[in-house]
């Protein structure tokens, strides 16, 4: 019997609030994420990510308040990136509650770090993120800081020297794709996914049900990693201003909007459809 994929709702954060953009960047405020964490955790979601979206720009993470927020409430691993510099910050993030630790910016610029990090909290709790963007000549190059910084690193080889470090799992995210709700780069997620024997978590482009299907149809990933489809739901039941005026682009949730390209759905929702598809996933009955 295949092991179950994991569905992971992605919750990327600024400040107070979660928040959502296309292609990493037009950042939209849509609410604050312990309560997305929590209603997540009550309806299905097998792990979360937390992604502090403006950290490394700004060299600093400032989740500890918000994990520890989640950690009281939610009982499902906990993933959180954004910052993370150095093995004290790691123990910092792990303390407030994170289960694991997702890590960009500073496995690009000392990929020992890796290794140190590894050896001293398991390879289990380092997640490395990588941020690909496909070139003209069709390979895929990782970038930092959203996809913002270009690191000279080919994505695929790149892969294959975390895994050499002691990385214990992937979070991969196709920048082209991320947000647009026009589905998962299958291209990219497969030459990742077949050059490597730790789990992928694929990340970017789901915007109906049959992309994560069609995902998991054709490539071996561990999970997939989802904002919009779930966010657009969550929030069409729960689109609260109140509080909001100082904080940022609140346009959208003043709007009854969505994008053409987003059918929201809740996990279970997923869930369903994949059991109806024979993948092999957790579903609360």
């Amino acid at each position: 019997m295949s092991l179950a994929v994991r569905i992971i709702p992605r919750i990327d954060i600024k400040g107070p609030n979660l928040v959502k953009g296309v292609y990493l960047e037009g950042l939209r405020v849509l609410g604050k994420p312990e309560e997305f964490a929590k209603y997540y955790y009550e309806n299905g979601a097998d792990e979360l990510i937390y992604q502090d979206v403006v950290a490394s720009l700004y060299e600093r993470n400032s989740l500890h308040d918000i994990i520890s927020k989640t950690a009281k409430e939610v009982f499902i691993p906990l993933t959180v990136g954004g910052g993370i510099r150095n093995i004290e910050d790691i123990s910092n993030i792990l303390r407030a509650g994170a289960d694991k630790v997702s890590i960009n910016t500073a496995a690009i610029e000392n990929p020992s770090f890796i290794k140190k990090a590894s050896r001293k909290f398991g390879a289990s709790t380092i997640v490395i993120a990588i941020e690909a963007i496909r070139q003209p000549d069709g390979t895929y190059m990782a970038f930092t800081d959203n996809g913002r910084n270009y690191t000279g690193k080919e994505a695929v080889s790149w892969a294959k020297e975390v895994e050499s470090l002691g990385a214990g799992e992937i979070l991969l995210t196709s920048v082209d794709q991320e947000g647009s709700g026009d589905g998962l780069n299958i291209d990219l997620i497969s030459q990742i996914s077949d050059s490597i024997s730790i789990p992928v978590v694929a990340h970017g482009g789901t915007g109906k049900l049959s992309h994560v299907s069609d995902l998991f149809a054709k490539v071996p990933v561990s999970g997939v990693a989802i904002a919009s489809l779930f966010h657009y739901d969550y929030i069409s039941m729960n689109r609260n201003t109140d509080g909001y005026e100082k904080e940022g682009n609140i346009d959208f949730l003043k709007s009854n909007r969505i994008l053409s390209t987003i059918q929201p759905s809740t996990i279970n929702g997923l869930k369903k459809y994949l059991k109806d598809k024979n993948i092999s996933c957790r579903v609360n009955e």
